[in-house]
């Protein structure tokens, strides 16, 4: 059996629609920031709950304009996590700040008990990754924030729909940040980001910053920067915007059907806290194992494209020296890079091939002895 881990090929399988809509697009002439842009960014800040969303470039550049539109730059600190993608921290480095590190939870987000101390006279903002879908412990990061005026920009390229307590992740900092990569839960052909905001003010300087900072086609408002979510993305994200939910909902099914197949597999499988006041929108199942790379070369063996996010902590990688962190500086996160691997969990997976993950990991572990 094959357990592929891209979706990509079921989710489009019927084309035409999409293109149908693209010829409607090439008719209009209405590329550039066209009338498909505000459509799907009044969509998507419905789905967030929020009053504004601004669609960019990506979600790199989400990060990037955020920060920079916050008064980050050169000088200046930003705290985050080292367990994420290269483009967090990447993101900060982009706008001549410097990242700090502090440790993850048991949750693979960053740990809130060390944050304070890693703050100083040039921290300027936190930047909380929801990694995996699960989201940071945001009311206790806002408090801190408050106690010392930071600002607070949420990486939630990987948790549309997640919430805490009911509320949207994207809904506790001064923006939040989406990715639209293509194996992101909400996806395009390519590209593309959004910037929630529940400001009016940083809303608009967000639009003119990613516009070259034109107010109009001769007026410069500010000096700014090219990147505008692409029309033709824009048309891709309004056919899927509608299908979030449902998504969400498969994902989430999924993942706690391999919690529950695995989960008496403590001596050699760890999956996190799954806490009953936090949504989990699993972009990725993630959990830790003993034995990992062998185990994950045995599911590859078997037809399951299991993976790893992500190997190496960003505090150990080459582009980071300068930074001056070494081994043992952040264990969890150290741990979790040596332990996790990750699962398809996506919402394309039938029930025999979701017993199928289960049977194989089992076997690993326990050989004939695998009972679902």
């Amino acid at each position: 059996m094959q357990v592929k881990y891209s979706y990509l090929e079921e989710q489009f399988a019927d084309v035409e629609p999409y293109l149908n809509d693209i010829r409607n697009l090439v008719a209009s002439g209405d590329f550039t920031l066209g009338a498909p842009v505000p459509e799907f960014e009044a969509r998507f800040a419905d789905l967030c709950g929020l009053p504004h969303a601004i669609g960019v470039g990506s979600g790199t550049d989400a990060l990037i304009l955020s920060l920079k539109m916050l008064g980050v730059g050169h000088g200046d600190e930003v705290i985050t996590t080292p367990n994420t993608f290269i483009a967090t921290v990447g993101a900060i480095a982009m706008t001549g700040a410097r990242p700090v590190f502090v440790d993850n939870d048991e949750r693979y987000t960053i740990d809130v008990s060390q944050i304070e101390a890693a703050i100083t006279p040039k921290t300027k903002a936190i930047l909380p990754v929801h990694l995996t879908g699960t989201p940071a412990d945001m009311p206790s990061i806002m408090e801190i924030a408050r106690r010392h005026d930071l600002a607070v920009v949420e990486d939630a390229a990987q948790a549309i729909l997640a919430q805490i307590d009911g509320q949207h992740v994207g809904s506790w900092g001064d923006t939040a940040c989406f990715s639209l990569h293509p194996l992101k839960n909400l996806n395009v052909w390519g590209d593309g980001g959004v910037i929630v905001t529940r400001s009016a003010e940083l809303a608009e300087k967000l639009k003119l910053f990613r516009n070259h900072g034109l107010s109009s086609r001769d007026d410069v408002a500010m000096f700014g920067h090219n990147s505008r979510l692409d029309s033709l993305q824009a048309v891709v994200a309004n056919r899927l915007v509608d299908q979030a939910a449902w998504i969400t909902e498969q994902r989430i099914a999924n993942a706690l059907r391999l919690d529950q197949g695995l989960s008496d597999l403590g001596e050699y499988v760890i999956i996190p806290r799954r806490s009953p006041n936090i949504r989990e929108v699993f972009h990725t199942y993630v959990i830790k194992a003993s034995n990992r790379d062998a185990l994950v070369e045995h599911l590859i063996a078997q037809g399951i494209e299991a993976k790893v996010h992500y190997p190496i902590p960003l505090h150990l990688q080459p582009a980071a020296d300068y930074l001056g962190y070494k081994a043992g500086d952040f264990p969890v996160c150290e741990e979790h890079c040596r332990m996790i691997f990750t699962l398809p969990v996506h919402q394309h997976l039938g029930s025999e091939q979701i017993n199928y993950m289960i049977e194989k990991v089992r076997e690993f572990y326990l050989g004939n002895n695998r009972r679902i």
